[in-house]
């Protein structure tokens, strides 16, 4: 199923993990998805989630597949084959964090982890149907994740349940201690964002079946926020990338970014940052009224394979997830489906270092309408 980039048999344990082949396991190539790092030297040592997850008597069975380079959204990979979306095999798996969102929805692994730059954790999970978190920037340590250097990006992970993403995060983040449950309904808001009729009623159908009140709230600053964090992770990985583009080997839509992103000045990556203290601002004053902010994951059902060959064309599939990768916010997408069998997710963004009521609550959310 093109999930999996290679198998890999380290430690023991009641649960199985997946790891996503931007993340080093000692012995092992970090490939990130490319022919063009197909003859890098094997990890001296591991990541430090690597050892988190092998000291708590976890058992590694692969790497997983990837958008090459996490630098697309679709998780369409020529190089290597793209990972089957196992609910919706006809629909994108989603990148860049495919096949580690892959494998949780065809049940291969406990849980996963993936990396989250603009949304490829998020984007992921909302396309196979299965529970992705993107903790607070700087909470998962990223040593020996690639790119080395990221001002956006966080690991984070992929489960069925929200009960074992926070088992995982107990894992790879030893200062997550689980909230209590939620006795009463926390004070949520929803956003107003641009999405499609199917998306926004499966939402708004999910929100009433489940007897939630939500106030509708704006962000003045949210689009300017996408497009500063897409500045941000251009200007980035034409750092850590850009002389690939030199060796021929990388795919024709990660070499076409790369080489739009060495457009990118450092007069837009400094307005850029101005735009982040702002829309950081923002949400920090809406949730100070609020427990958390609700919004789709995506603003459309995830387009088929056949049609979605051209990255650049769906960009705008990452427009709800990038701005708060920007403001480094918490946020966790949880698995909807329209009554035509369609995957929409449902994104809830909580405040900074508050990963744990934010996972208390998308718990609730879930149990609502049981």
């Amino acid at each position: 199923m093109n999930i999996v980039a290679k198998d890999v048999q380290l430690g023991s344990g009641k649960f199985t993990v997946m790891v996503k082949d931007s993340i080093d396991i000692q012995g092992f190539q970090t490939v990130a998805g490319s022919k063009a790092l197909e003859h890098v030297p094997v990890a001296t040592q591991n990541a430090v989630v690597v050892d988190r997850i092998l000291a708590a008597d976890c058992q590694i069975t692969a790497k997983t597949n990837l958008h090459e380079l996490a630098f697309g959204i679709t998780g369409i990979n020529r190089a290597f084959g793209t990972a089957l979306n196992p609910k919706y095999p006809a629909l994108i798996p989603g990148g860049s964090s495919s096949g580690s969102a892959a494998a949780v929805a065809a049940k291969l692994a406990d849980f996963t982890l993936g990396t989250d730059t603009g949304g490829s954790i998020r984007m992921p999970a909302a396309c196979c149907g299965v529970f992705g978190l993107k903790p607070t920037f700087g909470r998962v340590s990223r040593e020996g994740v690639h790119p080395d250097s990221s001002s956006l990006d966080c690991v984070g992970p992929f489960a069925n349940s929200v009960q074992m993403i926070e088992t995982a995060m107990q894992i790879i983040d030893p200062s997550f201690h689980p909230a209590k449950a939620l006795e009463q309904a926390p004070k949520l808001a929803i956003l107003n964002v641009p999405a499609s009729d199917e998306v926004n009623t499966c939402i708004a159908e999910y929100l009433v079946q489940a007897g939630l009140t939500v106030v509708n709230v704006d962000l003045a600053s949210f689009d300017d926020a996408f497009h500063a964090g897409m500045q941000i992770i251009n200007f980035e990985n034409w750092q850590a990338y850009g002389a690939l583009t030199e060796t021929g080997l990388l795919g024709s839509d990660v070499h076409a970014r790369l080489l739009q992103a060495s457009e990118t000045t450092q007069q837009q990556v400094t307005e850029a940052a101005q735009v982040k203290e702002r829309f950081t601002q923002e949400v920090d004053a809406l949730l100070s009224q609020y427990d958390a902010l609700l919004l789709p994951t995506l603003p459309q059902i995830p387009p088929l394979v056949a049609d979605a060959e051209n990255t650049v064309a769906f960009l705008n599939l990452t427009g709800l997830v990038r701005p708060f990768n920007l403001s480094g916010h918490p946020a966790i997408s949880v698995p909807l489906e329209t009554k035509q069998g369609l995957p929409v997710g449902l994104q809830i963004v909580a405040k900074k270092n508050a990963d744990e009521q934010l996972c208390a609550i998308a718990e609730f959310v879930m149990k609502a309408t049981q």
